[in-house]
């Protein structure tokens, strides 16, 4: 009994940890969104997110920028800056193994000299990786100026409330 119940608390809290949205905040410098302010009206967001969708990292960096609009009283932000950075880390697939050659530094001093010599070693290594594949983040960072009234003629400028009307995660059942 206390085995099915062991087993059942650990499926929950892997199903916990699975299931978290995409679009969240951050915590500790893990995925989600995080936002800095640079004065009254310029914000910096990031979003940082698994995998190599530079369309929906930008998208959810343009959902907080519309949101951080809205929660200051703004009606619509212009992009003065953005930049997408990818980050992948390839994970070996084929078992590996064979022998390397090494070298030890052995330094002996005397009363007027050190002498240094490099003595070789050969060490036989293993090893066997299942299921390869490349890990990405992506991260996207936007620079934002919000404002109030006549919105700013640029192509760069964007009505928050439509931004946030158009980007926000669906919550659906049926999708």
């Amino acid at each position: 009994m206390i085995k099915k119940l062991l087993f059942l608390v650990v499926v929950m809290i892997a199903y916990g940890c699975a299931s978290q949205p995409d679009y969240r905040q951050a915590k500790k410098g893990g995925f989600g969104y995080t936002e800095s302010k640079l004065s009254d009206t310029q914000y910096r967001v990031h979003f940082k997110a698994k995998g190599s969708d530079k369309g929906k990292a930008m998208d959810y960096a343009m959902l907080r920028a519309a949101e951080i609009t809205l929660l200051q009283g703004y009606e619509w932000f212009v992009v003065t800056d953005r930049e997408t950075l990818v980050d992948k880390q390839t994970v070996q697939s084929a078992p590996v193994a064979g022998f390397s050659q090494r070298y030890t530094r052995v330094t002996e001093c005397g009363v007027l000299t050190c002498r240094t010599a490099y003595h070789p070693t050969t060490q036989f290594e293993t090893g066997v990786f299942v299921g390869g594949s490349e890990k990405s983040e992506i991260e996207s960072i936007l620079s934002i100026q919000v404002g109030k009234g006549t919105r700013s003629e640029s192509a760069a400028s964007f009505d928050a409330k439509e931004v946030r009307a158009n980007l926000q995660p669906k919550t659906s059942v049926n999708e």
